[in-house]
């Protein structure tokens, strides 16, 4: 209650992920969408790159405070011998602010995916329009002001889809695994529009949906900015009205 008043705020509740009956993280994210959470986790983590290798995704009720989402998530997968768990960068828990936190060396953190190659061009004129299309789609974002959102645009400037969450890579990953579940990916004829700053993972998680342009209201990080340049991603921040700064991929914008 503040003033007398009733205030709704966002929830954040632990989830955690299971692989083949594995433990392999904990997340603290806002319940809703967990299965894609989990899809765009296996995504972002190089576990999966197709739907096709995922055969079930379960969530299960392990507490009575865990409410009607349910607070595990357990994925088999059609074919789990090709899955090295000794190379998964997690360790068992990552706070909703932090996706790197808990990166088990420095080589994990790099993982690889394939440096964007699209050459196709979108024009400047339509990235204004962007931020507002995003912030009319977040409904939960309206009733509480404590939710990142992550919203995928077609070439166009249309909203194709969007997710909302109080970590922002874990609102990536829902985003990512919406995709995946709707056999979308790659996201080579997308543009993804951030509510908050870039880190280097939200870029990483952007190429491994093969995502050629990220975009964002407020700013990057310097090795989000390297990373960008490393693997051909156009990289935009403080997108703001008619202004914004272009970091990496100016080419594409035209």
């Amino acid at each position: 209650m503040i003033d007398g008043q009733r205030d709704e705020v966002a929830v954040e509740e632990p989830l955690e992920l299971r692989i083949e009956g594995r433990n392999i993280a904990v997340v603290m994210r806002t319940p809703g969408n967990d299965r894609e959470l989990a899809a765009g986790f296996l995504v972002t983590e190089g576990i999966v790159r197709h739907a096709s290798e995922i055969f079930e995704i379960t969530q299960w009720l392990t507490s009575r405070t865990a409410g009607e989402n349910g607070n595990m998530v357990e994925v088999t997968l059609k074919n789990p011998s090709s899955v090295d768990f000794t190379k998964l960068t997690r360790h068992v828990f990552s706070s909703s602010s932090c996706g790197v936190c808990g990166k088990a060396s420095i080589d994990a953190v790099r993982q690889r995916f394939p440096p964007i190659t699209s050459t196709r061009r979108i024009s400047a004129a339509l990235l204004p329009a962007l931020p507002d299309a995003l912030s009319a789609a977040q409904e939960t974002f309206k009733k509480t002001g404590g939710l990142h959102a992550c919203a995928l645009f077609d070439w166009n400037g249309k909203l194709i889809a969007l997710r909302e969450d109080v970590g922002r890579h874990n609102a990536l990953d829902k985003l990512i695994g919406h995709a995946l579940l709707q056999n979308h990916l790659p996201l080579s004829e997308h543009i993804l529009l951030l509510s908050g700053r870039v880190s280097f993972e939200m870029m990483q998680k952007a190429l491994a949906a093969g995502i050629p342009v990220v975009v964002a209201i407020s700013a990057p990080s310097s090795l989000a900015i390297e990373f960008a340049r490393e693997n051909n991603q156009t990289l935009i921040g403080f997108l703001r009205g008619n202004k914004m700064n272009i970091y990496a991929g100016a080419e594409r914008i035209g």
